[in-house]
């Protein structure tokens, strides 16, 4: 996992905080659980799901969070964004309860939104490693497939008994190797290691 560099020293951890993300409007759903330290910031929390999605951090993103909106060091920065920095936000800070549900967004073009939700809290066990995923369903869309409708047409071209000219294209743009039910447990936490 790619860390993100702190604004204040974090301080240690109180209990391990168990998540729930689910993209949104997809069925059957696209999901993974995921176990954070609560003194990790929502930066860390982000990192973490572009790890266990499988997306390549290579759009913008942000949490909605009881109304606040925060986004990374560099977006936060700027006026017309008017969101907090994540990075500066603890875990502990925002997450008040289980079942408490919040969105994160990835890549404001396809808009894929996740919903979160804490599951329960966590003693902190000594020998686990954190961040950690403990399940998981579906691979992710593609990046840059065109949202829904993209993902939806990736789907119905891979299922084709006879692909037009146009599901052949999209067959080739998307590669042979991507398999939407495919999800691979230790792949994520080698990635999150």
């Amino acid at each position: 996992m790619t860390t993100t560099r702190r604004a204040k020293p974090a301080r240690p951890a109180a209990k391990a905080i168990q998540f729930k993300v689910q993209l949104r409007y997809i069925r059957p759903p696209i999901w993974r659980r995921v176990v954070l330290p609560d003194n990790a910031t929502l930066g860390d929390l982000h990192q973490v799901i572009q790890a266990a999605m499988g997306w390549r951090d290579c759009h913008m993103h942000s949490f909605r969070i009881s109304g606040a909106y925060y986004t990374g060091r560099d977006a936060a920065e700027m006026e017309e964004m008017d969101m907090e920095n994540e990075e500066r936000v603890p875990l502990a800070e925002v997450v008040s309860r289980a079942k408490q549900k919040f969105i994160y967004e990835y890549d404001f073009g396809d808009s894929w939104e996740h919903e979160i939700v804490v599951e329960k809290s966590l003693p902190l066990d000594p020998a686990a490693k954190y961040p950690v995923c403990l399940g998981g369903a579906r691979a992710c869309p593609p990046e840059d497939c065109g949202s829904f409708p993209g993902y939806i047409g990736i789907v119905e071209a891979l299922t084709a008994k006879r692909p037009t000219r146009d599901q052949k294209e999209l067959l080739e743009w998307v590669g042979e190797d991507y398999d939407p039910e495919r999800f691979d447990l230790d792949a994520v936490n080698r990635r999150l290691g």
